[in-house]
């Protein structure tokens, strides 16, 4: 099997087209095309079904796409050692981080990690957590900072522990329900909690449905048999505190948003639900000095430079668990 073949073929079944595979690839389509016609007819087998507005792989092809995946990830696990032996420090470093989650960790570390290695290009990647995990199931990541539930996680990767995180109800402070909030700054462990059945006639702001939050906050509200009126959703939670700062709604959030808040008023939810700040990589590789370091980078930024708002901020692994 020929790596670059096998790139081609791989990059046909990411993106389902042969034109937006040729776009990525910096080939023409008919060089592309034409790759894929010779490889098929010396293996005497179709490895793509050609629809109308896109292509999947057959059988024969998923073969393919199987083993070619696992022959490009040790050629890259390979040239990771070989560069660490050499201490020639060059290559790249994929990296990706969720939504709002890992930007302003990426911005705060980026010049520190390329004064250590000048030669690594640390190329960041923003998706779903569930496409992260995926990614780097594949090989196509080295390393995510995720968040994640318990039930969420994939056997093949390995989790790292940065911190786990309590869910909170928002609530605008100048909503009656808000009257028993405690004061702005409070720790997260003297939260009062909140009582959703207080909430039920009020409207509620909340993360899309496909992301891994929303999952914990709909089953919260299952166990409650709580059906809110959700007058809207976004992908951004920082649009949504705007939201509950100018009165229009409640929300639920993560203990990384809860800040020095005036105008909303944070609550304990029953149950305690959280969910976990991982640094996310495949189980079993190679660990490279550009990536050990980078994962000590993130370290420090969320328990040093964006701790929680806790009693005990000296922690190096806070766990928030209430009483």
């Amino acid at each position: 099997m020929d790596v670059k073949q096998i790139e081609y073929i791989v990059k046909i079944a990411e993106t389902g087209s042969i034109t937006r595979a040729a776009e990525q690839l910096f080939i023409t389509q008919s060089a592309l095309n034409q790759q894929l016609l010779k490889l098929e007819q010396s293996l005497g087998v179709k490895l793509f079904i050609r629809h109308k507005h896109d292509m999947t792989p057959t059988e024969a092809g998923n073969v393919y796409l199987k083993y070619g995946r696992h022959m490009l990830q040790e050629k890259r696990e390979a040239y990771t050692i070989i560069n660490d032996m050499s201490q020639n420090n060059v290559g790249k470093l994929y990296f990706t981080f969720a939504r709002e989650r890992g930007i302003d960790m990426f911005c705060s570390t980026y010049s520190v990690f390329h004064q250590k290695f000048p030669g690594i290009t640390l190329e960041p990647h923003e998706m779903l957590a569930q496409q992260q995990m995926a990614r780097i199931a594949q090989g196509y990541v080295d390393l995510g900072l995720v968040t994640v539930s318990e039930d969420d996680k994939l056997p093949s990767l390995e989790y790292e522990l940065i911190r786990k995180e309590p869910m909170l109800l928002a609530v605008p402070r100048s909503f009656p329900q808000a009257a028993k909030a405690a004061r702005p700054g409070t720790p997260l462990e003297y939260l009062p909690y909140g009582d959703l059945k207080d909430l039920r006639d009020l409207p509620f702001v909340l993360i899309f449905e496909s992301s891994t939050m929303r999952h914990i906050i709909d089953k919260l509200f299952r166990q409650h048999h709580f059906s809110p009126y959700v007058l809207f959703e976004s992908a951004s939670i920082r649009t949504l505190e705007t939201m509950v700062k100018t009165d229009l709604a409640c929300t639920i959030v993560s203990g990384n948003y809860y800040k020095y808040q005036d105008r909303i008023a944070y609550f304990r939810l029953p149950g305690d639900p959280e969910w976990e700040l991982d640094i996310v990589y495949k189980k079993g590789a190679y660990l490279s000095k550009p990536m050990l370091y980078y994962k000590e980078l993130m370290q420090e930024y969320f328990h040093e430079k964006a701790p929680l708002i806790t009693k005990k901020k000296s922690s190096p692994y806070l766990c928030v668990k209430f009483l």
